[in-house]
This record gives C-alpha cells, sequence and structure tokens, in this order.
C-alpha cells in the first residue's frame, strides 16, 4: 500500500519514538564488552575482539499507541520485538567488533561473534584481522581493545534488513599508553522475526558519499 507524505512523515516519527524506547535498554547504558574488560586488565592494549555475553534481546515497553497514538508498527514491515531484536545483534556485534587482543587468532577473533555475523561477513573480518601489516602491528604494539556501543538512529528498513548507525567507542591499550576513540559505523542486520544477522559494516560517512 503507498503511504501518502502526511502517512510516511508519521512512521519516520514514530520510528524514532521507538528508537527512543530502545533507548533505554540499549543505549543509556552503553554495552560494554565483559571479555574486553578482563582483557584490559591485562595490561596489555587491545585489538579488535568480539562479545560471547549473548544477552537476550530487550522487550521495549513503550510505543506510541501507548502515548494513545495510533498504533504505528502497523504501517511498517516489522514488529515492536523485531526492532529490538535487530538493534540488539546491531550493538553487540558493535562491541565484538572493537574487543580483541593480541594474543588472539583470526579465528578466535571472528569465532567470538558466534552467529551474530553472516558467513559472508566473517570470512572478510577473518581475512582482515590477519592482514600482515595489521597483525604485525598489533602483535609488536602488544595491543588489547575493548569496545562498547550506542545505536544513534535507524537510517534505512525494509521487511528483511535494518540498517543503524552505531557509535561505537573503543578503548585501546598498547606497549606504548592507552588511548580512546569513537566512530560511527553504519551497520546493517538482514532476516526477520526474532532471528538477525550482521550482513555488512562500514563508515558511516561512506553510506552518505
Amino acid at each position: 500500500m503507498e503511504l501518502s507524505p502526511r502517512q510516511r512523515g508519521a512512521v519516520f516519527a514514530a520510528v524514532v519514538i521507538a528508537l527512543a524506547a530502545l533507548g533505554y535498554y540499549l543505549v543509556v547504558p552503553a554495552v560494554t564488552h565483559s571479555r574486553g574488560s578482563a582483557q584490559a586488565s591485562n595490561s596489555t592494549p587491545s585489538a579488535p575482539a568480539t562479545e560471547q555475553t549473548q544477552a537476550a534481546a530487550p522487550t521495549v515497553q513503550a510505543s506510541a499507541a501507548a502515548a494513545g497514538g495510533p498504533d504505528i508498527y502497523a504501517w511498517l514491515p516489522f514488529t515492536q520485538q523485531n526492532l529490538a531484536a535487530a538493534a540488539s545483534v546491531a550493538v553487540r556485534f558493535s562491541v565484538d567488533y572493537n574487543t580483541y587482543t593480541y594474543t588472539e587468532s583470526a579465528a578466535g577473533y571472528v569465532g567470538a561473534m558466534g552467529g551474530l555475523v553472516t558467513s559472508q561477513l566473517a570470512g572478510t573480518l577473518r581475512a582482515v584481522y590477519q592482514t600482515p601489516g595489521v597483525a604485525k602491528l598489533r602483535t609488536s604494539q602488544k595491543q588489547v581493545s575493548s569496545g562498547t556501543a550506542v545505536i544513534s538512529s535507524l537510517r534505512a528498513f525494509g521487511p528483511s534488513s535494518m540498517t543503524f548507525v552505531v557509535t561505537a567507542g573503543q578503548r585501546l591499550a598498547t606497549s606504548d599508553g592507552t588511548s580512546n576513540a569513537s566512530t560511527q559505523y553504519a551497520v546493517t542486520v538482514t532476516g526477520s522475526g526474532s532471528s538477525w544477522q550482521v550482513s555488512d559494516i562500514e563508515l558511516q560517512s561512506a553510506g552518505n558519499a
């Protein structure tokens, strides 16, 4: 069914409201990789690793309908629970993406992500992690990295995919000291219902080029 301009505006406004509700569960308390915290205490810097804690997707309580407005999910290709599940996967993956240690192999780095990523993306991440120059620098600097992540917005969506703009934080400890950085990524998850996997990650700015 083709939506009128007014209805499309209402849909996107509703998505913003839904994401605000998600914020209480997914964003306000920034997710910190538990394994990354343990690694950071080892006095060695970190590199990209993955989050092993598979938290259940949060249930979003607030909605436009609850506030007396229309049920905007009737206009969207996913339910409130679907959105929460997809957002949870995007956050957990983004934490894992920036959590690693110089003692960890590419298989270990990607393997810790479990079923959060598609097989194609898993292969790409393994290849990047073990790139000679990158791997040598990680080892020589004894990098240990821990990640955090919060969702900034929902950039695009369809019946079987959602792209979130995620602000990913990284605390990197090396033999030269410790630094903190933050980068925004466009993280695309694909699937349906409560089953979602990350199929792509790129710099947020690259998607706007």
